[in-house]
C-alpha cells in the first residue's frame, strides 16, 4: 500500500490555500505548486524526484526555490520528469539565468543539482519497489498529462489539468484496482465558456466526463478556484448524482 500526501490542490492561493502539489511515500513529488512550501527542509531533502504534469506556473512554482534550498544539501540530483515540451518550456523560461541560475549546471555539468528526465505518454516508471507510475493522456492548453499510480493492492489516477477527452478514459476504465480519481473542476457552471477556453472543467462538464467512468472509484474534486469552492463543488454533486464526490483537502491522506 502507497500513501499519497496532499500538500496542495487549490486552484490559486489565499490564507490556507496552496495551489496543486502532492507527496508519494517520502521520496516522489506529483507536480511542484505552492504546497511544497509547506514541507520541513529535512522532508524537502529527502524527495528525490518530480514528476510534473505540464508546465503552468501553478504546478511548478516551487521547483526553483526547492532545488535551491535543497540542492547542495544532497548527495544525488533532483531529478524532473516530464514531457519533452515540459521539459524545454523550464530549460527556456525558467532556468535560463534570467528568472533562475540554471541548476542543471551547478555545480557542473557532471555533478548538477538538478536532472530534467523526458517521458511520454504510455511510459511505466518504477518509483520503488511494486509502486509504478503511469504516464496517462490529458488534455489541455499545453502538452499535458494524467499520471495512474499502482501500488498493487490498489490504484489511484490523477487527472492533472485536463478538459474533455476519451483516450484517458479508455485507458482508466481498464485499471482493474482503481480506488481513487483525482479529477479537476477549475470553474462553476456560470463560467463554462472559460473553462472550454482554458481547457479546463466546469461541474456540468465534468458530468459529461464522469458519465465515460465505467469502474467504481472514490472520486475526489481538485483545482477548486479560491472565492468558488463551495459553489462549484455544490453544483458538481448536483449534476453528478450516480457518484459521491468529495472535496479534496490539503494536508490528506489517501492510501492505495
Amino acid at each position: 500500500m502507497a500513501t499519497l500526501t496532499v500538500l496542495g490542490c487549490s486552484g490559486g492561493i489565499g490564507a490556507g490555500l496552496r495551489t496543486t502539489s502532492f507527496l508519494l511515500q517520502q521520496g516522489s513529488l506529483i507536480d511542484a505548486g505552492t504546497g511544497v512550501g509547506d514541507l520541513t527542509l529535512a522532508q524537502m531533502i529527502a524527495i528525490d524526484r518530480v514528476f510534473l504534469t505540464h508546465s503552468h506556473l501553478d504546478h511548478i512554482a516551487m521547483l526553483p526555490l526547492l532545488v535551491d534550498s535543497v540542492g547542495a544539501l544532497r548527495k544525488t540530483p533532483l531529478t524532473v520528469f516530464a514531457l519533452p515540451e515540459t521539459c524545454r518550456a523550464l530549460r527556456q523560461h525558467v532556468f535560463n539565468w534570467e528568472i533562475w541560475p540554471d541548476f542543471t549546471q551547478i555545480p557542473d555539468l557532471l555533478n548538477p543539482f538538478l536532472r530534467l528526465q523526458e517521458f511520454h505518454p504510455g511510459d511505466v516508471l518504477q518509483i520503488e519497489p511494486g509502486l509504478t507510475l503511469r504516464v496517462l493522456p490529458a488534455e489541455h492548453t499545453v502538452p499535458a498529462v494524467a499520471f495512474h499510480l499502482d501500488s498493487g493492492a490498489g490504484s489511484l489516477v490523477f487527472s492533472g489539468d485536463t478538459t474533455v477527452q476519451q483516450q484517458f478514459w479508455d485507458l482508466v476504465n481498464g485499471i482493474e484496482n482503481l480506488r481513487h480519481l483525482l479529477i479537476e473542476t477549475a470553474f462553476s457552471v456560470k463560467e463554462r465558456r472559460l473553462a472550454e477556453i482554458s481547457k479546463h472543467l466546469s461541474p456540468d462538464m465534468l458530468a459529461g466526463e464522469l458519465a465515460k467512468l465505467r469502474i467504481p472509484a472514490n472520486i475526489h474534486i481538485t483545482h477548486l478556484k479560491p472565492g468558488e469552492s463551495d459553489l462549484t463543488m455544490h453544483q458538481a454533486i448536483q449534476h453528478v448524482p450516480q457518484h459521491t464526490l468529495h472535496m479534496l483537502q490539503a494536508g490528506q491522506q489517501i492510501h492505495f
